[in-house]
């Protein structure tokens, strides 16, 4: 076999062939659960069917982590389901609005959460309906309903983790390597072309963008791993530890970044040209990362090049400091140089952590597996509610319209409405995904209607209904495998399924047939109007909450239990970012002063974190005393701070700002009995901290200056 014919066919492999090894494991599993729900006389293998393209993964550990809570979500629907039902089977109107209620209570969780925390409360209100609608024309049989579709769920779940955990695997766990790995080797890129002075505008902040978004998938696919490998299970801790070092990590590069921008210009000249060797040490150790992903025996390495670096580090810096002083500088430039030195001593300390804890990966069991802090998500209870209340409207509204109409395919109508509502809630485009779904299923339905009347009769024995099937189940199970397809492949494949799949008896009603798709696809026009209408998260009045979210992450970093608020505060701004981003999808204008939000957010409060921690590891000393006048006027500091990031505007900066100021000469003030450096002087450090601060508040881009409501408003008419 020719060489070039082996890389093509393994390109292939690792492209195409990973999209059609799905589809085949689609297939079989779908036949494999079909054939046992014909054989055990299930009542409905639609719902086993539907289960198995719900659950579905390209990688198999999350496909056992969407099983995992899917079951959860079906037995707390089953259990809140037959409450319900004991309770209000004799009243319909009660009954309906108690399912509403349940139903936008999951929704909202499911937008709160978005994760597979999130699946599972879809599948809770999901299982509620699937239940619950027909239990309102046969309360006598709905514990018998409940307990079959209980068992059909969990035939479909069996048979897809089986055949994708057995067949061809595709492991989380090697997904979760390779990202970790690239995602590190373009951290060292960018933070090496920043310690050159090479790093732009555009690609300082697309980075950043990409950096928080990697830091909240990373979260989902260490959860998913711990279900399909056990030494990744091992290993949970460390990976939730790395996570979060690296967050700390591009969140220290951040502030050294922006302090060396802002002596750019002629006055920071000097203390630019004292800082280049140490800045020249540190970026001949990150240049060569940029080359090559970097394996756990890599991280290993660049471990113990660290170790000694960190030492030839603090000498250089030393060196720096004599140089600049040659030079009689003022106050002001010596503060920077200290500033922006211990930055980028921290800034290599914190890279070594992290290379250290990249390496311990290597070992099934290690000491930095002991790690307490976990990524915290934040989404804005605003939004969730609004997702809730919506769904919770629709499916009132609609099972009133039911009721009252004696629609004979009602039920396909308001259950269809709630499925897809609160499948939407999780997208950052409801309309989308609604739309999205709707054209799947009016796909579905041209085949659905093509098969059953036209194929079907035809047919004699389930090997020939699996090759009439066959390109139908292979074509969603294709589109939902790309990357924008997912909302049309699961559209054409699930109301295909519910509405179209041939039971134990088959019956052949065209009339049937099309009330039940107009039912259902009618149910997903209303889902995508409402969607677009009622409060949309795509809009100006989210973005403003998000905004205000994250200005309040710096309220938390004055006033927070300091225990495990560095992890929420780091996980938490960029969970609020990604979200952010997704959301104003299209509005560059919003997206930058969204992002600019953030990296003020991050400065400001990680400083005050870092001020607080140094603050509470001080000896008992009377310089550190809680009475001494530098804590006043750092407790005077935290109280304008928090003014400021509650309600922007000019005159809460130049508060603020005084405020800053105070506390920078009481420290400067303030005696202490030891050197008065950095890596032994806590009241040095600390008054680093107060310039970094006080850069931030001084910088001439903060969204401090002019707080971007404008921005918002303008989208408004944008909009319009």
């Amino acid at each position: 076999m020719p060489h070039s014919f082996k890389l093509a066919l393994a390109d292939w492999a690792r492209s195409d062939g990973l999209t059609w090894a799905f589809v085949g494991k689609a297939l079989l599993s779908a036949f494999i659960a079909l054939w046992l729900a014909y054989r055990l006389q299930l009542p409905q293998p639609t719902t086993v069917l539907a289960t198995v393209f719900i659950v579905m993964q390209t990688q198999s550990g999350q496909v056992l982590a969407k099983s995992f809570y899917r079951l959860i979500g079906t037995l707390l629907g089953l259990a809140v389901m037959v409450l319900l039902i004991a309770l209000f089977n004799q009243e319909r109107v009660l009954f309906m609005l108690s399912l509403a209620l349940w139903i936008g209570l999951c929704t909202a969780g499911a937008a709160r959460y978005r994760d597979f925390r999130g699946y599972a409360c879809v599948l809770a209100g999901y299982t509620a309906l699937m239940i619950g609608l027909p239990a309102t024309q046969a309360p006598e049989s709905a514990f018998m309903q409940a307990l079959w579709r209980v068992l059909e769920i969990s035939l479909g779940i069996l048979c897809t983790g089986l055949v994708h955990g057995l067949l061809l695997p595709q492991h989380s766990s090697d997904d979760l390597r390779r990202s970790l790995q690239a995602r590190f080797r373009e951290f060292a890129g960018f933070a090496s072309a920043g310690l050159r002075g090479n790093l732009g505008v555009e690609r300082f902040e697309a980075c950043n963008v990409r950096f928080a978004a990697a830091a909240v998938s990373l979260e989902n696919l260490r959860s998913a791993t711990a279900f399909e490998d056990p030494h990744m299970r091992l290993r949970s801790g460390r990976l939730g530890r790395l996570n979060n070092e690296f967050m700390v990590l591009s969140t220290r590069f951040h502030g050294l970044h922006q302090l060396l921008q802002r002596l750019a210009g002629a006055p920071g000249q000097r203390v630019r040209e004292a800082l280049q060797p140490s800045l020249a040490e540190l970026d001949a150790l990150l240049a060569p990362l940029h080359e090559r992903l970097c394996s756990e025996a890599d991280a290993a390495q660049l471990a113990e090049r660290l170790a000694i670096a960190k030492q030839a580090l603090m000498h250089s810096i030393r060196q720096g400091r004599t140089q600049l002083a040659m030079g009689q500088p003022g106050e002001a430039q010596r503060l920077d140089y200290d500033t922006a030195a211990e930055l980028l001593y921290r800034f290599a300390d914190d890279l070594h952590d992290y290379a250290q804890t990249h390496a311990s990966l290597l070992d099934h069991q290690h000491a930095r597996e002991d790690w307490q802090d976990s990524f915290r998500p934040r989404a804005n209870a605003a939004a969730a509610a609004v997702a809730g209340v919506r769904s919770s409207l629709l499916i009132l509204l609609l099972s009133l319209f039911w009721m009252a109409t004696a629609w004979p395919s009602g039920g396909t109508f308001a259950m269809t409405v709630g499925m897809v509502a609160a499948l939407a809630s999780t997208s950052s485009s409801p309309r989308r995904l609604s739309l999205q779904i709707g054209l799947g299923a009016l796909g579905g339905a041209c085949l659905g209607f093509f098969l059953t009347f036209w194929v079907l009769p035809w047919l004699d024995g389930f090997a020939l209904l699996c090759c009439a099937l066959a390109p139908v189940f292979a074509l969603g199970a294709w589109i939902s495998a790309r990357p924008h397809g997912a909302g049309y492949g699961l559209g054409l494949l699930m109301w295909f399924c519910m509405l179209s799949l041939p039971a134990n008896l088959t019956l052949y009603d065209p009339q049937r047939m099309l009330n039940e798709y107009l039912a259902a696809l009618l149910a997903m026009g209303l889902a995508t109007v409402a969607a677009a209408v009622l409060l949309p998260p795509n809009r100006p009045w989210l973005w403003r909450r998000l905004e205000h979210d994250l200005r309040m992450c710096v309220v938390q970093a004055v006033s927070g239990r300091l225990r495990g608020l560095v992890g929420e505060f780091e996980s938490g701004t960029r969970d609020l970012l990604s979200q952010a981003y997704a959301f104003s999808s299209g509005r560059a204008d919003v997206q930058r002063q969204l992002l600019r939000w953030m990296f003020t957010v991050q400065e400001v409060g990680h400083a005050l974190i870092e001020l607080r921690l140094e603050q509470e590891r001080l000896p008992a000393l009377a310089c550190y005393a809680e009475s001494m006048p530098w804590r006043h006027s750092i407790r005077l500091m935290g109280r304008a701070l928090i003014r400021l990031f509650v309600q922007p505007g000019e005159g809460n900066r130049q508060r603020a700002l005084h405020a800053v100021e105070q506390a920078i000469d009481t420290l400067r003030g303030t005696a202490e009995p030891c050197a008065p450096q950095f890596d032994s002087s806590p009241l040095r450090r600390m008054l680093s901290y107060l310039h970094v601060i006080r850069s931030s508040l001084l910088d001439p881009l903060s969204p401090l200056r002019s707080p971007g409501a404008s921005a918002y408003h303008h989208g408004v008419a944008h909009a319009a």
